[in-house]
């Protein structure tokens, strides 16, 4: 009574009716505006039927043309719906906001027995959650978000570590088909569908497709020279030794890829046993032995040494055991086999000149005479093509943008960029890291010729294939098109959102897939961090959010998600901060490290208190206990 006597009063009731006439005209607009935009997918939808989605999005767009920053101010010192939790049902939050200004401003109003708009508040949310669970099935005990989880090679082998994964909280599992090969992605399939079986909780297996991911090519090696490094305290002393691993066959799979390891004959294979030692000459003149420590395989031995040393490829080694050392008498000598010397080292500063080549020319760094530049350092472009398509201006970045560039000048040679942005004391650039050209539009193939192939593995046995690097919408029916080939039409796509022009064209893409065929978007965050610059970001993956809370399409939240833990294991603050606002997206995304078990640990705990507090933009105020 006291809020209805409140309306009354003139000065009230004259705001409202203004208020009310805006609205009004505001629902008008946004209906005329997204019918027109929606007569362009019309062929897009069996029978011209739209979705409700189609239709809850188009009217989103159309409302977002319009600044309201205004009207919502006064909507919000009125106490009314300030329209900015609207993304799920547009019509029905306007239609709930214009019959609460007429029950205020007309005595006579006779509101109808049902709501006027399509569907009810409500419905929206419902269909946001049903096609969650479609994409990335129920939920687990710690509330409405997905955990997806990027596989280590290792999962292939190793059943404890997947089916720890899932007891931690895992319920999406991703295989990365840029590394590893079908016969490992076998592997750690069968090993997630035995833990999906024995403890009883469902794991989708998500596919990410290769793509046109452009990467730096190989670098020159160097001297043949391997360093075998002690660890020494600050005093100088050896607190542990230098490890390698001996094989007799260098082209076996290596039981630790951390080690360097280097081939020997297979007669001396046969005769070494834990506790024998390997006398050699060092590169430096020097004694040296290496200490048998254990066999590690069939073909793989353990070795180490107790001094710095550096080992050549052909150097004699001599088989002999303590009491033959002491007594300087030898046993046998082999010859250890020949290795390539580690990449040269290139490292470039800002405000020097960094010549971006083809992929089949190694990298090297810059020749001087006299601390005068001969010849820049270099680095291949994996997409040669990319290179002759590129413009003086044009912004190169490379390796997640540790290190960025300008185009000079485009000659024989390659494109030669001047380097803006690297920390003070350089960037070492490697090889097979990723190289971003924001804004450069090189007319590729949605899908390459390795994406192909890839996929006729995984429409036999993952749940939901990722597409890398889509920027349209001709690029989704591309895909599609290939999933109709395969029988796989009812495979679910999930778009990842890489590129600057991928996030022009998302109302695009969304509009033209829902409805006829289960979409989820992936926000990218590394790529994207690239070509929109960080500030900018932040900006653009709320209105992901937003666009596809207002589609009713899932969202993965991905790249360098407590990022910390799962490397190194330690915490950062504002990762956690991260983390916390990661929970508004239907999935969120952990990459593979060391520590992944304590990152899922972590990362559900976050989601289990999180929950509490935030739905998507709606901010829920459960008692506080202070």
């Amino acid at each position: 009574m006291v809020a209805a006597n409140r309306f009354n009063q003139d000065p009230y009731e004259d705001i409202l009716k203004q208020i009310l006439a805006e609205v009004t005209e505001l629902r008008q607009k946004i209906e005329i505006n997204a019918n027109k935009r929606l007569q362009k997918y019309q062929r897009n939808f069996h029978c011209g039927n739209f979705s409700k989605s189609a239709f809850n999005l188009a009217h989103y767009l159309a409302m977002r043309q319009f600044d309201l920053r205004h009207l919502q101010d006064r909507l919000a010192q009125a106490g009314l719906s300030s329209l900015g939790r609207a993304e799920a049902s547009v019509l029905s939050t306007l239609d709930s906001l214009i019959d609460v200004l007429k029950r205020a401003t007309d005595k006579h109003y006779q509101p109808g027995e049902k709501n006027p708009s399509e569907y009810g508040f409500n419905r929206g949310q419902q269909l946001l959650l049903q096609h969650t669970i479609e994409l990335f099935g129920p939920f687990h005990e710690h509330g409405r978000a997905h955990v997806m989880v990027t596989l280590p090679t290792e999962a292939c082998e190793d059943y404890s570590l997947v089916s720890s994964l899932l007891e931690k909280g895992m319920t999406c599992a991703r295989i990365n088909c840029a590394h590893d090969d079908p016969v490992i992605w076998q592997g750690m399939i069968r090993n997630v569908r035995r833990a999906e079986t024995e403890m009883g909780r469902s794991c989708r297996v998500l596919m990410d497709l290769a793509g046109h991911k452009i990467r730096t090519g190989p670098i020159a090696p160097g001297p043949s020279i391997h360093h075998i490094r002690v660890q020494k305290d600050r005093t100088g002393k050896v607190v542990a030794p230098g490890y390698l691993i001996l094989t007799s066959n260098s082209e076996s799979p290596s039981v630790d890829s951390s080690l360097f390891r280097v081939s020997i004959p297979k007669t001396l294979h046969k005769k070494l046993a834990p506790g024998l030692y390997l006398g050699f000459i060092s590169s430096r003149n020097k004694q040296r032995c290496l200490k048998v420590e254990k066999a590690l395989s069939d073909t793989d031995w353990l070795a180490s040494c107790d001094k710095t040393a550096y080992l050549v490829p052909g150097c004699t080694l001599t088989l002999t055991t303590v009491q033959q050392i002491e007594k300087a008498k030898s046993v046998d000598q082999f010859t250890l086999g020949g290795f390539t010397g580690e990449p040269l080292d290139i490292r470039v500063f800002k405000n020097q000149v960094l010549l971006l080549t083809t992929g089949e020319i190694d990298g090297k760094p810059a020749e001087y005479d006299e601390q005068v530049l001969i010849h820049p350092a270099q680095i291949g472009c994996t997409l040669s093509s990319a290179i002759e398509k590129l413009e003086p201006g044009q912004p190169v970045w490379i390796d997640d943008g540790k290190l960025g560039g300008v185009v000079e000048e485009v000659a024989g040679q390659g494109a030669l960029l001047r380097v803006t942005q690297a920390k003070p004391g350089g960037v070492r650039i490697q090889s097979d890291k990723g190289i971003n050209f924001p804004g450069a539009d090189f007319n590729l193939p949605p899908l390459t010729q390795k994406d192909l192939i890839d996929l006729d593995f995984v429409c036999a046995h993952a749940d939901l294939v990722g597409f890398s690097f889509v920027e349209t919408l001709a690029g989704m029916e591309c895909l599609m098109s290939e999933l109709a080939k395969r029988n796989a039409s009812e495979l679910p796509i999930i778009a990842k959102i890489e590129t600057n022009r991928a996030v022009k064209n998302l109302p695009d893409i969304i509009l033209g897939t829902i409805g006829r065929h289960n979409l989820g978007i992936m926000i990218a965050r590394g790529d994207l961090a690239v070509e929109l610059g960080s500030a900018r970001l932040a900006e653009i993956q709320e209105e992901i959010l937003w666009l596809c809370e207002a589609a009713h399409v899932p969202v993965i939240w991905a790249t360098q998600v407590l990022e910390s833990i799962a490397k190194k294991g330690t915490r950062s603050r504002p990762e956690f901060t991260d983390a916390a606002m990661a929970v508004r997206a239907e999935c969120v995304m952990l990459n593979k490290g060391p520590y992944i078990l304590e990152a899922i640990e972590a990362l559900v705990n976050v989601m289990i208190r999180m929950h509490e507090h935030q739905r998507k933009k709606f901010s829920r105020l459960r008692a506080l206990h202070w």
